[in-house]
């Protein structure tokens, strides 16, 4: 699946008219394409991919995780999305033979000042509907006999999937016709719908357009003359794999700061059998920045034209700098890891892939902690759609089908 699927329609230097063109091959932007084939059989979808093939980015690179959805604001949409998402994505994943497993986890409190956190999520979780299990310090050995804390809440519903594999699965049904390798570099309104052009010289006329573009999907808004409001601030998660994976046998997490949309280092055992443990949140220099040594001026200046980012900075800057700390040091990762596994040591934790989160500023400094989805003529922008837009991909991508449908209709 590598350079387009589903026909010769489109092509570099060609031009074909559809329906909606979807410019993002990750899970989002491929959820959309089929639930419109779904909501709308026949319905023509064009997606547009830089890459050279889906979920490199976001999608291909997180952790894996089906989550709960026990983290999220009552009503909000990731909390409505994830709960039902997560069931959904289950079964997905059953039909159509995409290895994952129901592995439940645990979320410790490792002192007695988390103890009121925890006691919150309990709360929120029973708000969304989610089943917890409370656990004194004696009974986290029943789960994980290496993890040691003040106390824990087991959520049954969490579990695992190859989000690759799901992508590629969704690009294969839906129908669309997928064009890779190419970034969008200009959008035209136009009275009959819109015009998309790539990198590689392809031409697209649609009658909507769709904004999955993840990572730069602020840019794709402005390109269509939308002010999005918010600016993307990419954050590196990086990850360590655990060389003695019998010390956990399922997911561990730390209770979150409420203040922040990140989970904290926690441990997370894959469909390979391996444990993953991460991720950490330290700023990017580039929107695809993998690694320190990854600056991209551009998308440097970006932030640093972006007034919100400064007040993000200066407002969370204790934050960012213990992050930023276990980030340049093993030895203080591996501290914060011991908090929750005791046993484990510098030795055990070796390098593994990063990932960067699209995490959504607005101008006075706010982190976007909900979906952002908005919407202008002829055109639905995603703005925010980090984790766990993978657990509630096919809800979310239901809901900007709908709107994209509504759109064209009203067109």
């Amino acid at each position: 699946m590598e350079d387009s699927v589903g026909g010769a329609a489109v092509r570099a230097g060609g031009r074909a008219d559809c329906d909606v063109v979807v410019v993002g091959g990750g899970i989002v932007g491929l959820s959309t394409a089929y639930a419109l084939s779904r909501l709308a059989p026949g319905t023509r979808v064009v997606v547009l991919e830089k890459e050279r093939g889906p979920a490199r980015h976001q999608t291909g690179r997180n952790s894996g995780v089906i989550h709960s959805g026990i983290y999220y604001r009552p009503g909000s949409l990731k909390a409505r999305y994830a709960v039902g998402g997560a069931a959904e994505m289950v079964k997905f994943c059953a039909e159509h033979g995409i290895p994952h497993e129901v592995t439940g986890k645990l979320i410790v409190a490792t002192d007695r000042e988390e103890l009121p956190r925890l006691h919150a999520l309990v709360q929120r979780g029973r708000e969304n509907g989610i089943p917890v299990r409370e656990l004194g310090p004696a009974q986290i050995g029943e789960y994980e006999p290496e993890v040691r804390g003040a106390a824990a809440i087991h959520v049954a519903s969490t579990g695992i999937a190859d989000y690759g594999l799901v992508a590629r699965q969704l690009a294969e049904s839906s129908g669309a016709e997928i064009v890779y390798g190419g970034a969008v570099d200009l959008v035209s309104r136009r009275a009959g719908g819109v015009a998309v052009r790539t990198t590689a010289g392809v031409v697209v006329r649609a009658g909507a357009l769709v904004n999955c573009a993840g990572l730069h999907c602020d840019r794709v808004a402005r390109l269509a003359g939308d002010d999005p409001g918010m600016r993307i601030i990419p954050f590196r998660g990086e990850y360590y794999d655990l060389a003695r994976p019998g010390l956990v046998r399922g997911l561990v997490y730390p209770v979150p700061d409420p203040a922040f949309p990140f989970l904290g280092v926690h441990l997370t055992r894959g469909i390979g059998g391996g444990v993953h443990v991460g991720p950490n949140a330290v700023p990017a220099l580039a929107r695809e920045g993998y690694g320190w040594g990854v600056v991209r001026p551009r998308d440097l200046a970006d932030e640093l034209a972006w007034p919100g980012a400064w007040r993000m900075a200066w407002r969370h800057w204790r934050y960012g700098a213990g992050e930023i700390r276990r980030s340049l040091s093993k030895a203080a990762f591996t501290e914060a890891v011991r908090r929750m596994l005791p046993a484990v040591n510098a030795e055990d934790l070796r390098p593994a892939g990063a990932g960067v989160r699209a995490q959504a500023v607005l101008r006075d400094g706010t982190l976007v902690d909900d979906f952002l989805i908005r919407e202008a003529p002829r055109t639905v922008h995603v703005l925010n759609a980090p984790s766990p837009a993978a657990t509630a991909s096919l809800p979310i991508g239901r809901e900007i089908a709908r709107r994209a449908l509504d759109s064209l209709a009203r067109a």
